[in-house]
């Protein structure tokens, strides 16, 4: 049988590949011209003259005055037109009132982007702003792609472009800067020629009219200078493509960021006790991690960790072995080390019974190792071989304090040896000024870090485990649990009930309509009753059975425990009429009758549990974020916890878990009572699923959250809704999309579903490449690619976790037969293209189910999505011998041709005329 695959546009490059293509003009332009250039010494337009001219670049610099002849010996054109060559790049630093006509003039001349250094646009006021607004129409319009204004503008060291107002052009090196604030990289630029530190790009942002984080990331992700990326961050405009481009770069470079005071929006005043724990601090963390973006907190400690992370591996995780000459110093890293999450590691019996053959008889077991003042290089060296090997160890830190009976330079020569430890990072401290000085050199030119302090040499050690927990994120396989795909949320039921609350103008819902709404999404709630009148309430309670807790049902009063509107643990018919009355009195004395609706009475739970909750609250730059943490009466005082961007995985909810304290409780460290952890994941999958499903839903506030070995109960919630004018925020990340999701038939009839891939197909998409042989691997691929290489777990890992804005993987799932399982047996993939609007398409099918239809089915989905998407055209190479992929794709509509350079038939459909 002859196979019948696709391969893409772009072989070699399996996932989504950013385009650079609306980029070029400006970070790698043939012509340049400077608008806005000046002789007056001391001035922006003078320093940008010189700069361009004295740094050369591949292409000519021309300057554009319509009042000068020359500018500094140099011939002026009075205008773009009057050029007497193409020009790629135009940077502008005219008046802010002229920069939208200069703009205009760059268009109408064809030019492809501006680095606009002009300040007085936003920064001023309303004023500036109009201006900016106008510049960015213009630039949207005709894809002109613009960095700033109000920047300091952009320089590349290896090309040298020197488009800013630098004094001098930074030395080339492995790190890209990017930065919002002209001063921050002013600063950074000096303090980089005191310390000798290169650039691949050196990159001042402004006010981001066009070009904003999401460009940049992935500009300097596809580098191959650039090894690492360090940031300084005040605001966010595309929260999506901020995340979407770190999450793919940080896959393969690390990227380092520190924040400045975010600008922008705040967020808005909470309507819940849940909303009132949010700070955009926490919001930005949140969304580091899930793109795994090393955040750091001082300016220093930027080129620091690019530089350590060049040098050392990241630790596997926080478990820290300390070695020193000196208790003083040990303790003060030990304090360091757990004040920021770190541990300790617990040396193995095996590892402390070699240190005592090699150590003193008076040493004492344990981390720290104390190797006591006397320590020469010999015992530095036995030591580190000996600790080194400790299966429980992440990390290393030595520590030397200078005294006479050392020799800082040889003990620095014996470490060395050990620079180049297996995803162990090996990190020094060496005390001291003159006397340490050759030995910090001398470990530092062999790629050991070297820090003045043990306190600052474990803070770095903290980054390093923090970033690669960060990454595991990434790669980690969520599982699916049994029962979530027999279960599906009762949507109608929850937008019936939200729809009904708005046309009523309320932004609040009752407890009855919570209840319902948390239920149809399969969240556990209390049998919950209303009663109206005292007599109803104590026939309720019997009904229910005692103890009970009753509370006050009122639209207007949210926060019932403030006015005594709480009574639990009501044992008898009495208990419940006291309470009855005492809130009805409560609601009359605080309130008005016409706020008492009733009481609510639900069961008083007899058992053990934690109080957590859960909540969700919006964020101006990212949308809905969820909370998670200790619950309960004093939550806002105990401040433990945790937030995180919906959509939620298994792996993602129990990663937002762990970075709470109580989460070692919950997991039974310690000698405390567990819970269902796994059930507690599912919780707060589902709820995430409510909040991207529900979109007119601004918070929820769930506390208390009871959690105990055997259940989940939630004892109380409220939602707000938005107010039906409001417009409803952007999530930042992309949800499942379930439209896509459509049933089909085989031509043999047996039933399969067509879906976007998921994050836990990893397993099944493993078991899918199995089935290839190795003609569908080359014809897919264009290349022969081992087995072992497709089912590489990170590899996987990429095309199971995607990006459905970026791209869309669909894959064809059938019933094993005779088994409970599924199989995969087909994939089709859709990569978006940047700045062109086109995307490529490829197909891969199992061996035993080609020639049965699939293949044409599946690119006829392909091409439907691609309309939905707004995807003006689809593109795709096919080798001349895929004789089946030819035909299918002509029956699907694509016109072919042969392109005998490249040896492949060029495919494509034109969508958007096809509709």
């Amino acid at each position: 049988m002859k196979s019948f695959n696709l391969s893409a546009v772009s072989p070699p490059h399996e996932y989504h590949r950013y385009d650079r293509k609306s980029l070029l003009p400006v970070f790698q332009p043939e012509n340049i011209a400077l608008i806005g250039g000046s002789e007056k010494p001391g001035s922006i337009g003078r320093v940008l003259v010189e700069n361009l001219l004295n740094n050369p670049v591949r292409g000519k610099v021309f300057l554009v005055n319509p009042n000068r002849d020359e500018l500094l010996g140099v011939k002026a054109y009075p205008s773009l037109g009057d050029l007497p060559e193409k020009v790629d790049l135009a940077v502008i630093a005219t008046p802010a009132q002229s920069v939208p006509a200069v703009v205009d003039e760059c268009i109408a001349a064809g030019l492809g982007g501006a680095v606009i250094i002009s300040s007085g646009f936003r920064e001023i006021g309303e004023q500036g702003a109009a201006l900016e607004r106008q510049i960015q129409q213009q630039a949207r319009r005709a894809n002109f792609r613009i960095v700033g204004p109000n920047c300091f503008g952009v320089m590349l060291p290896y090309s040298g472009l020197n488009a800013s107002i630098a004094g001098a052009m930074p030395k080339p090196g492995k790190v890209g800067f990017v930065s919002q604030s002209g001063a921050i990289a002013s600063a950074v630029l000096d303090w980089s020629f005191r310390e000798q530190v290169g650039f691949s790009a050196f990159i001042s942002m402004g006010n981001m009219v066009d070009i904003d984080w999401g460009d940049l990331i992935s500009f300097l992700g596809d580098d191959h200078h650039t090894h690492s990326i360090v940031m300084y961050l005040e605001s966010i405009n595309d929260a999506r493509s901020f995340i979407s481009a770190a999450r793919e770069t940080a896959l393969s470079k690390p990227i380092i960021v520190l924040k400045g005071g975010l600008q922008g929006q705040e967020i808005p005043a909470a309507l819940t006790h849940s909303g009132e724990l949010f700070s955009d601090q926490k919001v930005l963390n949140a969304a580091f991690r899930r793109c795994g973006i090393l955040p750091v907190r001082r300016l220093v400690d930027l080129f620091a960790m690019a530089e350590v992370l060049a040098k050392q591996p990241p630790a596997r995780s926080g478990n820290l072995t300390i070695i020193s000459n000196s208790t003083g110093p040990a303790i003060r890293a030990m304090d360091a080390l757990l004040a920021d999450g770190g541990d300790l590691a617990t040396l193995a019996p095996e590892t402390e019974s070699k240190l005592k053959q090699v150590l003193p008889p008076e040493w004492t077991p344990g981390n720290p190792v104390n190797l006591l003042r006397d320590a020469d290089s010999d015992r530095y060296e036995e030591t580190l071989k000996i600790v080194t090997e400790d299966p429980n160890s992440d990390g290393f830190l030595v520590i030397l304090a200078p005294h006479p009976m050392n020799n800082p330079t040889a003990t620095a020569e014996r470490v060395s040896k050990f620079a180049r430890l297996k995803n162990k990072p090996l990190l020094a401290s060496w005390m001291g000024a003159s006397e340490t000085a050759a030995g910090k050199a001398y470990l530092n030119q062999h790629n050991i870090p070297t820090f003045p302090f043990p306190d600052t040499a474990v803070q770095v050690f903290n980054y390093l485990w923090k970033y690669s927990y960060n990454l595991r994120g990434l790669f980690e396989t969520p599982h699916l649990p049994p029962d979530s795909l027999e279960f599906t949320p009762d949507r109608e039921r929850v937008a019936e009930l939200i729809d009904t609350a708005r046309r009523e103008q309320r932004t609040h819902l009752s407890t009855l309509e919570i209840k319902q709404i948390l239920a149809a999404y399969g969240l556990p709630v209390l049998n919950t009753e209303v009663a109206v009148e005292e007599e109803q309430a104590v026939q309720m309670a019997g009904q229910i059975g005692y103890p009970v807790v009753l509370k006050l049902f009122s639209d207007t009063i949210l926060h019932k425990s403030a006015i005594g509107g709480v009574h639990l643990n009501l044992a008898s018919e009495t208990g419940v009429r006291q309470a009855f009355r005492a809130i009805r009195e409560a609601v009359h004395r605080n309130a008005s009758d016409k706020d008492f609706r009733g009481v609510i009475i639900q069961p008083m739970l007899q058992r053990y549990g934690y109080e957590l909750m859960a909540g969700v609250c919006p964020d101006p730059q990212f949308g809905p974020v969820l909370l998670f943490g200790a619950g309960g009466p004093l939550a806002k005082i105990h401040q433990d916890q945790a937030f995180a961007l919906p959509p939620l995985n298994s792996t993602l909810a129990r990663r937002m878990m762990e970075q709470t304290r109580i989460y070692k409780a919950l997991s039974g460290e310690k000698g405390y009572k567990s819970v269902n952890i796994e059930q507690l994941e599912q919780f707060m999958v589902r709820f995430s699923q409510l909040v991207v499903e529900q979109r007119w839903i601004r918070e929820v506030d769930i506390n208390p959250l009871l959690a105990s070995a055997e259940e989940l109960s939630i004892l109380d919630a409220r939602i707000a809704l938005y107010p039906p004018e409001h417009s409803l925020p952007r999530l930042a990340i992309r949800p499942y999309p379930a439209q896509y999701i459509q049933e089909w038939k085989l031509r043999d009839g047996a039933p399969v579903t067509i879906r976007p891939i998921r994050p836990e197909d990893e397993p099944l998409m493993a078991k899918f490449h199995q089935t290839l042989s190795d003609e569908s691997v080359y014809l897919r691929y264009f290349h022969p690619v081992a087995l072992k290489q497709r089912v590489a777990h990170e590899r996987l890992a990429r095309i199971c976790f995607i990006d459905y804005d970026h791209e869309m993987v669909l894959v064809v799932e059938k019933d094993v037969p005779g088994s409970e399982e599924k199989e995969i047996i087909a994939v089709g993939r859709l990569n978006k293209l940047r700045g062109i609007n086109d995307a490529e398409y490829a197909i891969l099918i199992s061996d035993g189910y080609q020639r049965s239809g699939i293949g044409t089915k599946l690119l006829s989905r392909l091409v439907e999505i691609g309309r939905e998407e707004g995807i003006d055209r689809i593109v795709a190479d096919i080798l001349p011998e895929n004789k089946g992929m030819i035909k299918a794709s002509e029956k699907v509509g694509f016109t072919h041709r042969m392109d005998y350079d490249e040896q492949v038939v060029k495919a494509v459909i034109e969508l958007q005329k096809t509709k």
